[in-house]
C-alpha cells in the first residue's frame, strides 16, 4: 500500500484505546514472525502517566547528542502518524513508514490464515512492530521507547531494555488500569525487569511504595531522580527554564520546553542518561535541543496562540499554573475540547477559572464530549460554544484587548490546531 491507503487501514482497524487487547500474546507471536526485530541493541523504555513523551524526548536528544543513532517510538501522533517513529529526531519518511506497514500487515494475514493469531493486530500494535522493523533496519544504536497504556500489558513490553525509567503516576484511564494510585502504579510497575536499573521520578506516596516493593521483589537497581540530583540557581520563564543539577558532577541545564513540570522531566532525563554513561556535554547539548511539539507550544505570535495537550487533571493542573505564572494580567481566552472518556468537569474546574473567556468545542473525534454538555457541567460566567475548532477560532480571534488564546483539552484538538495553523 502506499502511505495514505496504510494510514486508512490503520484508522479503520479502531480507536487504539477502546480496541486494545489488553495482552501480549499477539505481539509476541507477530514479533517472532517478523524475526524478533524488537531485539535492539539498546534500549530505554519509559512508562508514567504525565511527562513520558518529554522525558523521552530529551533522553533521546541527549543520546543523539552524544553521536548515537537513535530511535524514538512515541504516543499518539499530533498531525501525521509518521511523528510516532523517529529515526535521528526526524519522522520517518513516508515510504518507509508504508513499507513498514506493508511488511508487519502481510505477516499478520499469514498468521491469520493458519490460525496463530485471533485478530489482526490493533492499531498500536501494529505501529510498535512497525517501530521495531524499521529500527533495525535503519541499525538503530539506542531506542527510546514510550509506553502507550499503563505497562505490564502494553504491546511495547516485549522488550529487554537497559534501562527503565517511570515518569510521575497520576490519574487516567481508570477503566483500564484501575481505579487507585497503587493499581494504576501497579500496571507502570510492570515494565521492571530483574536487574534492570530503573530511574523513578518523584512519585506521590502511594505510587511510590508500590513502585519500590516491585523493585524489591525484582533486585532492581533503583535511581529516585529528585534525591540523586539536587536542583540549584533554578530560573524558569515563559519559554522553558534554566537550572543547575549536582550529584558529584555539575550539569547546567538549559531545558527549552515551558511549565515548571518540565523541571521535574529534565532532572528524570538527566539521570537517565547519567545512568547510560553519557557524558556531561552532550546532556547539556541534548537537552537544550530538545523539541515536543503540541505541549505550551506557541503556534502564532500575533494573536498569541498557545497549544497544550493538558488531557487529564494533572496536565491540567501544570497549564492553570503556567497561566497563572506567567500570563496574570492578560486577558485570557480558553479553546477547550475532551474526549467522553476524560475527567471532563474535573479539568473544567481546574482550568476555566484562569480563563476571562471559554470557548468550548469538539474535535473531530466520535468520542468527543459535545460542547453544551461541557456548558453544562460548569458554571463559567462567559462561556460560549462552537461547533468545531475553526468556528472556536473565529470567535476567538474576535475577543477584545488582546487576548491569548489557549488552546487545550485533548491531544486530538491540539494536533488539529497545529494543522490548522501551521497550515
Amino acid at each position: 500500500m502506499n502511505y495514505p491507503d496504510s494510514v486508512r487501514f490503520l484508522y479503520s482497524l479502531g480507536n487504539e484505546i477502546k480496541t486494545a487487547k489488553y495482552g501480549l500474546e499477539r505481539i509476541h507471536t507477530l514479533l517472532e514472525a517478523l524475526g524478533h526485530p524488537e531485539r535492539l541493541p539498546r534500549l530505554v523504555h519509559v512508562a508514567g502517566t504525565n511527562g513520558k513523551g518529554s522525558t523521552c524526548a530529551m533522553i533521546e536528544s541527549g543520546l543523539r547528542a552524544a553521536g548515537l543513532r537513535t530511535g524514538l517510538f512515541t504516543s499518539p501522533h499530533l498531525v501525521e502518524p509518521t511523528e510516532r517513529i523517529r529515526v535521528n529526531g526526524s519522522p520517518v519518511a513516508a515510504d518507509r513508514f508504508a513499507a513498514a506497514f506493508d511488511a508487519v500487515h502481510a505477516c499478520a494475514e499469514e498468521l491469520l490464515d493458519r490460525g496463530a493469531i485471533d485478530l489482526h493486530p490493533t492499531y498500536f500494535e501494529t505501529v510498535t512492530a512497525m517501530a521495531f522493523l524499521l529500527f533495525q533496519q535503519f541499525e538503530i544504536e539506542t531506542a527510546v521507547f514510550e509506553v502507550g497504556l499503563g505497562g505490564r500489558l502494553d504491546a511495547t513490553n516485549v522488550v529487554e531494555p537497559e534501562l527503565c525509567v517511570i515518569t510521575p503516576i497520576d490519574f487516567d484511564h481508570e477503566a483500564l488500569l484501575g481505579k487507585s494510585l497503587e493499581a494504576i502504579a501497579g500496571e507502570k510497575a510492570g515494565i521492571l525487569k530483574p536487574g534492570v536499573p530503573v530511574v523513578f521520578a518523584a512519585q506521590r506516596p502511594e505510587a511510590q511504595a508500590t513502585l519500590d516493593r516491585r523493585a524489591n521483589e525484582l533486585g532492581v537497581p533503583v535511581t529516585n531522580a529528585a534525591e540523586k540530583w539536587h536542583a540549584d540557581d533554578v530560573n524558569c520563564h515563559a519559554r522553558g527554564c534554566k537550572f543547575t543539577l549536582r550529584d558529584g558532577r555539575t550539569v547546567r541545564v538549559e531545558c527549552p520546553l515551558p511549565g515548571a513540570h518540565q523541571l521535574a522531566n529534565a532532572i528524570v532525563a538527566v539521570a537517565a542518561l547519567d545512568q547510560l554513561h553519557v557524558a556531561t556535554p552532550s546532556i547539556e547539548l541534548g537537552i537544550a535541543g530538545t523539541r515536543w511539539p503540541g505541549r505550551l507550544e506557541v503556534v502564532s505570535k500575533s494573536p498569541e496562540v498557545i497549544v497544550d495537550g493538558a488531557h487529564n487533571p494533572s496536565g491540567a493542573r501544570a497549564l492553570a499554573d503556567y497561566i497563572g505564572c506567567f500570563y496574570r494580567g492578560r486577558r485570557v481566552v480558553m479553546i477547550y475540547g475532551a474526549m467522553r472518556d476524560k475527567a471532563v468537569a474535573e479539568m473544567a474546574g481546574i482550568l476555566f477559572p484562569c480563563a476571562d473567556e471559554v470557548i468550548a468545542t469538539a474535535p473531530n473525534q466520535s468520542r468527543a464530549v459535545d460542547p453544551e454538555t461541557i456548558r453544562e457541567l460548569t458554571d463559567h460566567p462567559n462561556l460560549t460554544t462552537a461547533l468545531n475548532l475553526a468556528e472556536a477560532l473565529e470567535i476567538a480571534w474576535r475577543a477584545p484587548s488582546n487576548p491569548v488564546i489557549f488552546i487545550t483539552g485533548s491531544l486530538f484538538l491540539v494536533g488539529e490546531a497545529l494543522a490548522l495553523l501551521n497550515g
